[in-house]
């Protein structure tokens, strides 16, 4: 939710126009998926922080969560027309966003350079499904907050693309806790190393159907959860057939040999890229000029 200056006192005046702030309990769903992130990563990251481990995982999980709390922020403030926090969130967003997809970078060439130095059957089974699914979903972030800004005019279209974020982000933590604490859910579960890629499948899976649950809810503002949806099926299938993929894993093994600061750098122009488009793309239409006399 990034309503600046005069979107900013528009949106403070919907109440007035009997026009409601939707989603009242987002910030429910936002904090749930970020208790999820807690329990899903207890054991390999949270519980182990203080050891030796790459800086992807800090710099991803950092950014990860900062930008939930950033999205719980927007949402109870704006409900409580706390304007003026309203907008310094959506500026620091515009920061937040570029070092969020500089995080998944991080963690896919962590990912790649685990594969070309064969560390375990284990990487070489998932390196290439892990790379592909994170690229799916640093492409899903850019598109839906550049869709955000783009509509910015739109509450209920802005709100449910900032919203949709938290969706993209599910599977991986709950597809964790789910093998550590609740198996059995796992109605696709498969065995040996796919058994990992099956939580995953499954996990998007869940959130499709909540996705699609709000879309019928309201189809006439329900392109943010159907685009949402696009991209969680998309993600569901590959990782799932991803092992079978003629060619990935030579794919992988060739951007493995990119230099990190130059995948880095096209991270962070990309994330940056979405906002300021975005931004540029939901402008103030052009007033017509006056014909003249």
């Amino acid at each position: 939710m990034l309503l600046i200056r005069h979107d900013i006192a528009a949106r403070g005046s919907h109440r007035e126009k009997g026009v409601s702030v939707p989603y009242k309990h987002a910030h429910y769903f936002v904090g749930a998926v970020l208790l999820v992130i807690f329990g899903g990563f207890w054991a390999s990251y949270f519980s182990v922080v203080g050891g030796p481990m790459p800086l992807a995982f800090h710099v991803h999980a950092v950014t990860s969560m900062v930008w939930l709390m950033l999205l719980i922020v927007q949402h109870m403030s704006i409900h409580r027309r706390a304007n003026a926090l309203h907008k310094q969130m959506g500026l620091a967003s515009f920061v937040l966003f570029p070092l969020l997809m500089l995080g998944f970078v991080m963690i896919i060439n962590v990912t790649a350079d685990r594969y070309v130095a064969q560390e375990s059957e284990f990487v070489m089974y998932l390196g290439p499904a892990f790379g592909g699914a994170l690229t799916i979903a640093l492409v899903a972030y850019c598109t839906l907050f550049y869709l955000a800004l783009k509509h910015r005019r739109n509450v209920k279209l802005h709100a449910g693309y900032m919203l949709a974020t938290p969706m993209i982000l599910f599977e991986s933590p709950f597809g964790r806790l789910m093998d550590q604490y609740i198996p059995w859910l796992n109605v696709i579960r498969t065995e040996g190393p796919h058994e990992v890629l099956s939580s995953i499948a499954f996990s998007d899976v869940l959130m499709i159907a909540f996705a699609m649950a709000l879309y019928f809810m309201d189809r006439k503002h329900g392109a943010p959860w159907l685009v949402a949806t696009g991209f969680m099926a998309f993600q569901a299938v590959f990782v799932w057939f991803a092992p079978q993929i003629p060619g990935l894993g030579s794919a992988f093994g060739a951007y493995a040999t990119i230099p990190h600061s130059v995948t880095i750098l096209l991270g962070v122009i990309a994330g940056a890229a979405a906002g300021w488009l975005g931004w540029r793309a939901g402008g103030a239409p052009a007033r017509p000029t006056a014909a003249p006399a």
